[in-house]
């Protein structure tokens, strides 16, 4: 006898076994099975003339960050991190702040930790947060204000007018390495700097001495 032989299945008034279901199943042609996908509307780009709308709508943010980099060793702190990020109509605040929150450290994590190594056979060392520095709770900016577009309401048919807000605020890590470029700009006499991302503390304190540093 099969596994599910003594298995009993019912809907309404009638009772049977699961071999009996499936095989009523298979002899009048009725799928146990069902998938489905999710087609977006109003997509229509020329990739040749780069025209039309590759996308259903657009999520805006903005964010300003303040570092403070110690010259000497290359550390450094994300001391303050202001934004203000549009989500449509909010459909839980909580929910957006968390994803604006995240994001956001996730962006920051790439251009100033996450490292890709390569050793001598091209194979890449750093493919797993176990092999590469993914932000900790203790790199987190001292104060952090994630504010939500209180205008905020899509112009398409979306669901009560909200916005995906799950990858836009990635890009708001931008700030982050923009932040710790200017900082080294205030070596006496430097031009602003060519920071390589992930601006990690070795590479900033390599810029630091290329600009003549220490920084303040």
């Amino acid at each position: 006898p099969g596994l599910h032989d003594g298995w009993l299945v019912s809907g309404g008034e009638r009772v049977m076994s699961f071999k009996a279901l499936v095989d009523s199943a298979y002899r009048a042609r009725i799928s146990m099975s069902a998938i489905g996908f999710y087609r977006t509307p109003k997509l229509d780009y020329d990739l040749d003339r780069r025209w039309g709308d590759p996308f259903f709508y657009y999520a805006f943010g903005a964010a300003l960050s303040e570092v403070h980099v110690d010259g000497l060793t290359g550390e450094y702190h994300v001391e303050q991190v202001d934004i203000v990020h549009d989500v449509g109509h909010s459909l839980n605040e909580a929910v957006d702040r968390g994803q604006i929150e995240g994001g956001f450290i996730q962006g920051m994590g790439w251009l100033t930790t996450e490292e890709l190594v390569w050793n001598d056979a091209g194979r890449l060392t750093t493919h797993a947060p176990s092999t590469y520095k993914i932000p900790a709770c203790s790199d987190r900016p001292m104060v952090f204000n994630a504010h939500l577009w209180d205008a905020g309401e899509n112009t398409e048919e979306t669901i009560h007018r909200s916005k995906a807000v799950g990858e836009p605020p990635l890009m708001l890590g931008i700030s982050v390495l923009m932040a710790l470029s200017y900082a080294l700009s205030g070596i006496e006499g430097a031009a602003y700097p060519a920071l390589d991302a992930p601006a990690t503390p070795e590479r900033l304190l390599m810029t630091a001495r290329d600009l003549g540093g220490p920084c303040v």
